[in-house]
């Protein structure tokens, strides 16, 4: 669910259920409004639960998206890239997502004053190509690993429920790995880490993350990454720049 702060801070605002697409549809014409940006994440477990269909109550047009695309497959690229068809078709085009706001995306590097410790490093080394590779079957953008074992793997429950999953499981001291699928349609679902990510590292006990660097957004970036260092969490940008045809094995 979007933030009530934005109905303040925007000119034009209605809040529309997520599986009403014909009323995206008429409240953008309504608005003058032909391109689109979407921000924020679906919880798709909420797809599982029992008598979905009342608590949603889809209006034709998603249910069309549904019959069309969606029930063949279930993958977010593909739910997502149907919606983005289907509102073409009524002359609404879906941006970049991070069209407006290029500078939030990750640099390669070193993003904190801090460094990952010599166990951490090896660890990325070892993990980052199991990474892209996860990615590329879309089971999920982001995997835990500590001591060269891969500790969790993260899938529709999302990235902070993995984060807590891999808590438990590690204990203290492994690395959080998350990057972008091979070819990555940067109007949705591009991997995200901000403030509430590094919150959730620190309650886990993680030592670093890496993220994919010009793929990976991060929300009130100075805020984040001030507060990793702040943590003691190391955060490094990586590029997969040499490294594609690891997702395509």
């Amino acid at each position: 669910m979007a933030s009530p702060e934005l109905q303040r801070l925007a000119d034009c605002f209605r809040w529309v259920p997520i599986a009403r697409v014909g009323r995206w549809i008429k409240w953008s014409r309504k608005f003058g409004a032909e391109r689109l940006i979407l921000a924020g994440g679906v919880r798709k477990t909420d797809a599982f639960t029992p008598w979905r269909i009342l608590q949603y109550l889809p209006d034709w047009r998603t249910l069309r998206i549904w019959y069309r695309r969606a029930r063949k497959d279930r993958r977010n690229l593909a739910i997502l890239q149907a919606l983005a068809d289907e509102l073409h078709e009524a002359g609404i085009t879906v941006e970049n997502s991070v069209k407006y706001c290029p500078e939030a995306l990750a640099e390669e590097g070193q993003l904190t004053a801090n460094s990952p410790a010599a166990a951490a490093r090896s660890d990325i080394e070892f993990a980052w190509p199991i990474a892209l590779k996860i990615a590329r079957m879309d089971i999920g953008q982001a995997i835990a690993v500590r001591e060269k074992d891969i500790v969790a793997v993260e899938a529709i429950e999302g990235t902070d429920a993995m984060i807590e999953r891999a808590g438990r499981l590690a204990r203290s001291g492994w690395t959080l790995i998350k990057v972008a699928q091979a070819n990555q349609d940067m109007r949705f679902d591009v991997p995200t880490i901000g403030p509430q990510t590094i919150e959730k590292l620190h309650e886990a006990k993680a030592a670093a993350v890496v993220v994919e660097a010009g793929k990976t957004l991060i929300i009130e970036k100075d805020k984040t990454l001030r507060l990793a260092e702040r943590y003691g969490i190391a955060v490094l940008g990586r590029q997969a720049r040499g490294e594609q045809e690891q997702r395509e094995d």
